[in-house]
């Protein structure tokens, strides 16, 4: 691989990078037609394409908030309904600005565990000091929660937010994947912002995951309160740049998929304070072709349960909980974005004993969900669809 660092500067690869990012979030000047359905070794399925265009940027998240209808975010500031498998054609209005440029924008989504009291909507997305028209204005992940009413955003509140000056300019890797688990703590990610040499610091963001009450106050029992200068809403470093997480509805253990760089893609079961390497140790390689690290292990620091080279690009994972598909109750899917893959990941206690790819090559998969009807819904990004998934024999 030609060593891009010794050819090109560092704003030359900064332009081919967010060039890379732009176009893999403008959907193809040529449909991709999607099949009618697909065949796996448990099941052949029935594939419905729900949502075929409409979307203004690539969709990022997707929560149910009932058997007819589910909330989508939009990676350049965008939140939407889809209502009986259909985009709503008109936005919700007054969320908060965003950014506009590269991996950054409008991003992870989850609602209150009791949303059918509550109405609570919590996004994640990455709020610049500025227009946020440019990498060049200083910006960070932050989250919010609102409640939404027909299609405007009210009663918004900040449930995480750092001070200004923990904001940084030309940032990539956010994060940010939102996920109540069933105690109901809200997780949060934030990538390593591309400042490697701030990750193991716990008064940096970069590189952590979190975890707070859904009213943005902090458990007395986080690993790092109390500890000097540690932002205290830290529950895990050395996260590179986590993209899913979900918990396993039978053990309760929490699993969560993590970007690696040039290899190195990771599927780690998350526990309170443990340090998960980044950059200390990776089994990737720079973009550049150059090491990283020359460790892949460390005591002290996390080995993944399954790690990819080459990298997939790993996103959203989601334990099926429905009724449709009993052959994969309790199986863990992945989505792919490099790769365009879906995969179905079987766990067994700390352990993947099986892997198969379910659908690949129609699309970037960026999110997955089990719908109030059993079915998986299936986001994808270039080309901009949602796709329903169920058995052909029901």
């Amino acid at each position: 691989m030609i060593p891009w660092s010794q050819v090109l500067s560092k704003e030359q690869i900064d332009a081919l990078v967010d060039y890379i990012i732009e176009k893999q979030d403008t959907p193809p000047t040529e449909p991709r037609p999607f099949p009618k359905q697909i065949e796996t070794k448990d099941y052949l399925i029935n594939v419905e394409v729900l949502v075929e265009e409409g979307f203004r940027s690539s969709p990022w998240g997707i929560a149910f908030v009932d058997s007819r209808r589910a909330l989508l975010t939009e990676r350049r500031g965008g939140l939407r309904w889809m209502i009986d498998g259909k985009l709503d054609p008109a936005p919700i209005v007054g969320i908060p600005q965003t950014t506009q440029y590269g991996d950054s924008g409008m991003l992870g989504l989850a609602l209150d565990p009791d949303y059918e009291s509550n109405g609570w909507v919590y996004i994640g997305y990455v709020h610049p000091l500025g227009d946020g028209s440019t990498k060049d204005i200083p910006a960070m992940t932050r989250i919010v929660r609102g409640r939404v009413n027909g299609h405007q955003w009210v009663d918004q509140e900040d449930v995480f937010r750092l001070s200004d000056d923990l904001h940084f300019a030309k940032g990539t890797r956010w994060g940010c994947r939102l996920f109540f688990d069933q105690d109901g703590y809200l997780f949060f990610s934030i990538g390593d912002i591309g400042r490697n040499d701030e990750v193991q610091r716990l008064d940096r963001p970069g590189g952590k995951l979190y975890r707070i009450f859904p009213d943005g106050s902090i458990p007395p029992d986080n690993p790092f309160v109390g500890h000097a200068n540690a932002t205290e809403q830290i529950y895990t470093i050395g996260n590179r740049n986590l993209q899913g997480i979900d918990q396993h509805p039978v053990t309760g253990v929490i699993w969560a998929s993590e970007h690696g760089p040039m290899g190195g893609d990771e599927l780690n079961i998350i526990e309170s304070g443990k340090n998960y390497g980044w950059p200390v140790i990776s089994w990737g390689i720079n973009y550049n072709g150059e090491k990283v690290t020359e460790f892949t292990k460390k005591e002290g620091m996390e080995q993944p349960i399954k790690f990819w080279t080459p990298s997939p690009a790993v996103s959203g994972i989601h334990f099926y909980d429905g009724s449709l598909f009993s052959k994969w109750k309790e199986h863990l899917f992945m989505g792919a974005l490099a790769l365009e893959e879906l995969k179905l990941l079987q766990v067994k206690g700390r352990q993947v004993v099986s892997e198969e790819v379910i659908l690949k090559n129609y699309g970037r998969v960026r999110d997955i969900q089990t719908g109030p009807d059993g079915a998986l819904y299936v986001v994808l990004n270039n080309p901009h669809a949602v796709l329903r998934l169920t058995p052909a024999d029901i």
